[in-house]
């Protein structure tokens, strides 16, 4: 009897069922002869250099990775030498970057920078106000105050005309943040969001498309990001509960599940407020990061797209995932820790992060007989076993609810040393169900595995 691993089911206080999705395991859909999917270990972090204070923000401009850490704009080289290249202020608050052909714009403690490869200068016209968010389009720097669009002059981006201020006004409520997609403008509102187009008239030189306007909008700054061509953002309309959604052409398509939603549920809208979305293209995999405080859950739109049904992971390090700010450079994903002042790489050799080993997890559908229940004689998890820690002889668990609350036992088996290819993770005498069971596993980064299938040799009870 095969048993899908994709994800988990367990029972909440309410009472009702809840998705239970992998920690630090990537699902992936690649038919194999054995399963039309499998779980893969999720990257590891390895340390690339340290930097002047915990990172902010980062981005590759000619060719060049760029960082804010601390309150210093850097520039970090392929080895992981880090230079500081001057002060932009704050000290933990995320930053935002764009640029032109000839100047990095950073918005930095409600401040604009310009870097232009030898020189770093500070936007102090006094009609540009509180920066909140920087784009560049059609030779314009645009930012927002939260109130107002702002662009500067085409002839001097560290000028600003107050003639030439822009506001969205479909609802009352502040801008968020802006992006840029297919070089047009969005105004990410907190209940809406709009887009604008480059018309060139005097003074504000953008338009507002009416018929393009979203009746969701964004949490804060850095709750969206431009994602598979379109717009994702973690937000929602008037009087709703936040979601996670996908904007585009006047739709705003909902991706988060009924456990996404109750995962979000558990923050304040402070909290929320001042989350990072992200989008990072792996292999097959097209992946959109929401760094919570305490975890971050990824939503993977290739896979779901194959599997018919939204696909969620979780990462941590055990406790906040130490990884934001994806930076592709010098051939590898750059990674900044938002808890120190590490710069870091993405690997899929190992799955450790800084060199701390992280626990992983998933779980199980629920097991059902016809309500006729029945004795687990063995459990098979088909594996591809060998790669693990040099060194070590690494240990995983299994455990069962016949309740989806209270859970056996952990029962535990080798996975053998490295190069072990033969190794079978087999459990036997693994209990028995009455009328239901699901079943969950455990280890860490030690055991450096990917899990194809879950084989149950069952024995039915008559009642």
């Amino acid at each position: 009897m095969q048993i899908p691993i994709l994800n988990g089911v367990f029972a909440d206080t309410d009472p009702s069922l809840r998705i239970s999705y992998p920690k630090n395991l990537i699902p992936v859909a690649q038919a194999n002869g054995i399963s039309n999917g499998f779980l893969r270990p999720a990257d590891g972090i390895l340390s690339e250099g340290t930097g002047p204070g915990v990172d902010r923000g980062g981005i590759n401009w000619n060719g060049v990775c760029y960082r804010v850490m601390g309150s210093k704009l850097v520039s970090i080289d392929g080895s992981g030498s880090v230079t500081t290249l001057g002060e932009v202020g704050g000290t933990t608050d995320l930053v935002t970057f764009d640029y032109s052909f000839d100047r990095l714009a950073v918005a930095s403690n409600n401040n604009l920078f310009y870097w232009d490869g030898a020189a770093l200068t500070q936007v102090t016209d006094v009609d540009l106000g509180t920066v909140l968010d920087v784009i560049w389009i059609d030779g314009y720097f645009m930012t927002t105050d939260g109130e107002f669009l702002v662009v500067t002059e085409l002839n001097d981006p560290t000028s600003v005309n107050p003639l030439k201020y822009g506001s969205s006004e479909i609802d009352p409520d502040p801008i968020e943040a802006i992006l840029k997609l297919r070089n047009e403008a969005w105004a990410l509102n907190r209940y809406t969001s709009e887009l604008f187009n480059n018309i060139g008239v005097e003074f504000f030189p953008f338009q507002r498309r009416e018929g393009a306007q979203i009746q969701k909008g964004c949490v804060g700054t850095h709750a969206c990001c431009i994602y598979m061509e379109a717009i994702a953002f973690v937000g929602g309309g008037r009087n709703e509960q936040p979601g996670v959604y996908i904007g585009e052409n006047g739709n705003a398509n909902k991706i988060s599940t009924l456990e996404i939603d109750k995962i979000l549920e558990g923050y304040t809208e402070l909290q929320l407020s001042k989350i990072k979305v992200e989008a990072r293209n792996d292999k097959t995999n097209q992946l959109l990061y929401i760094h919570l405080p305490d975890k971050t859950i990824v939503y993977d739109s290739s896979t779901s797209q194959a599997f018919g049904e939204m696909v969620w992971f979780i990462l941590d390090s055990n406790g906040q995932y130490k990884a934001q700010n994806f930076v592709y450079a010098y051939d590898k994903w750059l990674v900044g820790d938002p808890t120190s002042s590490n710069v870091g790489s993405f690997t899929d050799t190992i799955g450790s992060h800084w060199g701390e080993v992280v626990k992983w997890e998933f779980g199980t559908r629920i097991g059902f007989n016809e309500t006729m229940g029945a004795i687990f004689n063995r459990l098979e998890l088909i594996s591809l076993t060998g790669s693990v820690e040099l060194g070590t002889n690494p240990r995983i668990s299994t455990s069962y609810s016949i309740d989806g609350l209270t859970w056996s036992q952990d029962k535990y088996i080798s996975v053998g040393k490295i190069g072990n290819r033969a190794k079978r993770l087999v459990w036997l005498r693994q209990g028995f169900m009455r009328i239901f069971r699901s079943q969950r596993f455990r280890g860490d980064s030690s055991a450096h595995l990917s899990f194809l299938r879950l084989e149950a040799t069952i024995e039915p009870l008559a009642y």
